[in-house]
């Protein structure tokens, strides 16, 4: 795991804390927390991992042809 760090300047607490969950979220730990917590079956991982591929193909071919 990476290490993530927000500072915090002028005793702005709320603003560091929003900064903190996006960078959580841009990393996915919300993501690997809420698949670890429970038992996920090994056909609903790999239908889970199809439609993860099956995104990212989607979300680069539309970049080619911006």
């Amino acid at each position: 795991m990476k290490e993530i760090q927000v500072k915090v300047y002028d005793n702005d607490v709320e603003k560091a804390m929003r900064i903190l969950k996006k960078k959580i979220q841009n990393d996915g730990l919300f993501k690997r927390l809420k698949l670890k917590k429970s038992y996920e079956k090994p056909s609903e991982h790999k239908r889970r991992k199809q439609r993860e591929a099956l995104r990212r193909q989607r979300i680069t071919a539309s970049k080619r042809y911006r």
